[in-house]
């Protein structure tokens, strides 16, 4: 069913992490795992995860990189936000760092785009 890794192991190699996310890849294809795949499947899982972690951490975002992102993947310019945030220059201030987004406004911000509260600190 999958290629034969062998035990798996601490990720020590770009070779070895591509080899594991390939055949976590081709184990997820399949429906109906085993007890035994699904067990090796979750322990892959972890294993990439510390591997990614270590060799390809994402850098937090602020909460103003956070709002423009959202922003930008929903197509919306500040004026759209107006409404949730006060005013388009309540808008624009948050957008340029000279102020900071309250509780209500990330309460509303959150339930907007269906975030976390978590994604503006």
């Amino acid at each position: 069913m999958t290629k034969e890794i062998g035990a798996p192991k601490v990720i020590a190699s770009e070779k070895q992490y591509e080899e594991y996310v390939s055949t976590l890849l081709e184990l997820e294809r399949h429906d109906n795992l085993t007890p035994a795949e699904e067990n090796f499947a979750e322990l892959l899982t972890l294993l990439i995860e510390v591997y990614e972690e270590k060799h390809y951490p994402i850098a937090d975002a602020s909460p103003i990189e956070v709002l423009r992102e959202l922003m930008s993947a929903n197509n919306l310019r500040q004026k759209d936000l107006a409404p949730l945030l006060g005013s388009e220059s309540v808008v624009s201030e948050i957008l340029s760092g000279k102020r900071e987004l309250n509780k209500r406004q990330i309460e509303k911000l959150s339930k907007r785009f269906s975030v976390s509260p978590a994604a503006f600190f």
